[in-house]
């Protein structure tokens, strides 16, 4: 059995087949839902059930709370219709310009960046090339089924390898394999690209580039994206951490700011220790954009890290600094540990 699901205000419409959730259904016919996790725990891909019935898997609370479902709103990720249905969503164009494929890889070069984060690059077979949008991701198939994702930190150009940042997380199925066992000619399979989460080459707007942690990887392929295409946006780079060697590529960054116009990299310590001798911004990192951006409704937003991190910017830049919800674009790094949590 499948359902029609018809999509608002576009007039789009897919086949959903029984069991499947809306969103798989939506990537498979090449329809631009917005959406990141795929699993309930992000919010990306929430919109409105118009008409219809369908019923939610697994997710976070926080995501889509008990009183905005009564009011009508779904996440197509966890949503399996019971009926045609008609939902309210606002699409992302050019989604299906690049194919998703699944494709095997071998491990090219491993780097040891920091303690807890490895930089790694991938070989493709010769025959292929992965073409995709910066910010965008890929998911590892690993042998038991289960998937990882990780964005790609360089841009779609610099397409001899692709490079991922990956921070190791103690007992974490894939991450203690890639810490512990992981060498160079490794073979992994994955697929993609994945995510709309990407610069919009569109807009003339300047943009504030918020990271924590390895978020900062697919803001450093949306700075290589804009630096390639000669954009003349001011582009601000806010880069969070812990402690100052969380921020593993720090040098990189100062260099941009010393070499392109129009940048300006701020980087926030929020833990840092006597023996740091931290002399830079403290505290939260969107809250160093609210102290220096406090009207940011001329501005696109592109934020990522862990999702603490990313809903409070949301929240926060919406309420208090007038940025139109629809230009704040993000990503939310959703471990198993935070699945398991929420």
């Amino acid at each position: 059995m499948t359902f029609q699901v018809t999509v608002q205000p576009s007039g789009r419409q897919f086949d959903c087949d029984e069991g499947e959730t809306v969103l798989t259904a939506a990537i498979r016919a090449g329809v631009g839902l917005p959406y990141g996790c795929k699993n309930g725990a992000c919010g990306t891909c929430k919109g409105k059930l118009v008409s219809g019935n369908v019923t939610h898997g697994t997710h976070q609370e926080r995501t889509l709370p008990v009183a905005e479902e009564e009011n009508g709103y779904s996440l197509f990720c966890c949503a399996t219709p019971h009926s045609d249905i008609v939902i309210e969503a606002r699409e992302v164009l050019g989604l299906d310009e690049f194919p998703i494929k699944k494709l095997p890889s071998r491990v090219a070069k491993i780097d040891k960046v920091a303690d807890d984060v490895v930089v790694i690059s991938l070989q493709l077979p010769a025959s292929e090339r992965l073409q995709y949008r910066a910010g965008q991701y890929i998911e590892f198939i690993l042998k038991d089924g289960k998937r990882r994702s990780y964005s790609m930190a360089n841009a779609p150009h610099l397409d001899e390898r692709v490079t991922l940042h990956i921070r190791h997380m103690p007992g974490g199925l894939f991450t203690d394999h890639v810490f512990n066992n992981m060498k160079e000619r490794d073979i992994l399979r994955f697929e993609g690209p994945l995510g709309t989460f990407f610069l919009r080459e569109d807009s003339e707007k300047p943009m504030v580039l918020l990271a924590s942690g390895t978020g900062f990887a697919p803001i450093k392929a949306i700075i290589e994206q804009a630096v390639h295409k000669k954009t003349s946006r001011p582009m601000l780079l806010y880069w969070g951490g812990r402690r100052p060697q969380d921020l593993y590529m720090h040098a990189l960054c100062e260099e941009w700011a010393r070499t392109l116009p129009n940048f300006k990299y701020v980087p926030v310590i929020s833990d840092a220790s006597p023996d740091d001798h931290w002399t830079g911004r403290s505290g939260f990192v969107h809250r160093a954009v609210i102290d220096d951006l406090p009207d940011l409704s001329g501005y696109q937003v592109y934020a990522c890290g862990a999702p603490v991190m990313v809903d409070s910017a949301k929240r926060d830049f919406v309420a208090l600094c007038k940025l139109p919800e629809e230009e704040f674009y993000a990503d939310s790094f959703t471990s198993e540990a935070d699945l398991a949590a929420g």
